[in-house]
């Protein structure tokens, strides 16, 4: 019998974290964890319970297929970035300003 293939979402999760500005530190006091967890669990040395990625999902506004993107056959649209997750928090002069962008390199 084969052996599964090991699953590993701490680069997702860490990639996450970064793209809404938080340190380990703030992370790990957001969910009500240690900041050695959350290293852990970005090093892949520790899996998540599921009661911490759903605070994760929560707190940064996602889905939990975002955080398993790699290992789910989901034909949605995967294309969203975890460096444009936090959009919505940024402010209005940003948020014009990568409209703007974005219509600039888009013709």
């Amino acid at each position: 019998m084969r052996k599964p293939s090991t699953i590993k979402i701490g680069k997702n999760i860490q990639d996450i974290r970064k793209s809404n500005g938080y340190t380990q530190e703030k992370l790990a006091e957001a969910i009500e964890v240690s900041v050695r967890y959350v290293s852990d669990i970005e090093q892949d040395r520790a899996k998540p319970l599921y009661e911490v990625l759903i605070k994760i999902c929560n707190l940064f506004n996602i889905g939990i297929n975002q955080i398993f993107s790699k290992y789910l056959k989901i034909t949605e649209n995967k294309t969203l970035e975890y460096t444009i997750s936090g959009y919505d928090k940024l402010s209005e002069k940003d948020k014009e300003t990568i409209k703007h962008l974005i219509m600039y390199f888009n013709k």
